[in-house]
């Protein structure tokens, strides 16, 4: 997999490349990585990659021209993909990203960030270039570098070979439910103990014990995704059974009913 970053600012991503399992990846073959500083694409002497919006209003727009010659640069085309990547823009308005689209991504060769600034870019490059518009929450950065570090970590993570799969199999989102709570040493905490089923060495009480907390905490925090789990059919029997009997589950009903 290789990670293709368009950036103002490449040195708050190359900080991130050079570091923890990433950098081991990277040491290893299994992940490459390039950051394309857009200003060196600028047309003038002071390297303005920015510019007013037409129409006016508040901010500063990224310019088209910087935008198109660093893409095509990296070897993106603006008459359709040619090449192995996928180009991607982060910006709020775009869609959400999911555990669902990070693995979609994680499968590709390569992908081309482009990391907005100001008040965005030029409409013109996104129907020229772009392939998909990324969002990876309802709220607004300053910085499209630290929304192409969540698509990154949360993407390069599933390449294979980069963590064991065993690692995956129980995250969050990777079934519908939550993770359950875990614990290490020492055994008691500021008054609180390790749940005694972890210490007793029974694997299958602790297999139940973990998918009920899962359960529990899904109920607590993400009804939700309760609902799309069983919408689904996610759920195999035994984890739909304890959901039925956990009493929380009436949450669900509840919501549906403010709903009325």
């Amino acid at each position: 997999m290789k990670y293709t970053i368009l950036t103002l600012f490449p040195e708050i991503t190359d900080a991130y490349f050079s570091t923890s399992i990433m950098a081991k990846a990277i040491q290893r073959g299994i992940i490459s990585y390039q950051a394309i500083n857009i200003r060196d694409f600028a047309l003038d002497r002071h390297k303005t990659c920015d510019d007013a919006p037409y129409g006016g209003g508040p901010g500063m727009l990224m310019l088209a021209e910087p935008l198109s010659r660093a893409l095509e640069s990296a070897g993106v085309r603006k008459d359709g993909r040619k090449g192995n990547y996928r180009v991607i823009y982060l910006t709020p308005s775009g869609r959400p990203f999911t555990q669902e689209l990070a693995r979609e991504f994680a499968g590709e060769q390569e992908l081309v960030l482009l990391c907005g600034r100001y008040e965005g870019i030029d409409q013109r490059v996104i129907d020229l270039y772009i392939d998909d518009e990324i969002s990876v929450g309802d709220y607004v950065l300053s910085s499209g570098e630290v929304a192409a570090l969540a698509v990154i970590d949360a993407t390069y993570r599933l390449v294979d070979k980069v963590i064991t799969p065993e690692s995956l199999d129980e995250e969050s989102f990777s079934d519908g439910l939550l993770e359950y709570p875990q614990y290490t040493r020492p055994e008691i905490f500021d008054t609180i103990k390790v749940p005694e089923v972890l210490l007793s060495g029974h694997h299958e009480n602790i297999r139940k014990w973990r998918l009920e907390k899962r359960i529990e905490k899904t109920l607590r925090l993400r009804q939700d995704l309760i609902r799309k789990g069983r919408e689904q059919g996610l759920f195999d029997k035994e984890t739909t059974s304890m959901i039925d009997r956990q009493v929380p589950a009436e949450g669900d009903k509840d919501e549906r009913n403010q709903g009325h």
